[in-house]
């Protein structure tokens, strides 16, 4: 079972990731990613489906041109959970490989 992260939790998780950030007013974490063109963006986005689908956890985004905005909660939990971190990890190998 997915559990909320406490606190500590979520400051030492969120601390590990580059460009990541906490959402105001909300327990989620988030970031922009850029691209050179959509292409390149919707393979991105392509690429991040088909993880989050094998996690069963899927983001929250948006695409306009060449950028993707990106938060993500687990509403299981109604806040952030290790599984956000986890996908968050795995994103942003994604995008450093394009």
């Amino acid at each position: 079972m997915v559990e909320r992260l406490k606190p500590e939790d979520r400051a030492a998780g969120l601390s590990a990731l580059a460009g990541w950030h906490a959402c105001e007013g909300r327990d989620a974490i988030s970031k922009s990613f850029r691209f050179r063109n959509f292409r390149e963006a919707f393979a991105f986005m392509t690429e991040v489906a088909l993880v989050a689908e094998k996690m069963n956890h899927h983001p929250e985004w948006s695409n306009v041109y060449r950028s993707v905005d990106i938060t993500l909660s687990t509403h299981d939990v109604d806040g952030l959970s290790k599984l956000d971190l986890e996908l968050a990890a795995k994103i942003d190998k994604i995008a450093n490989r394009n």
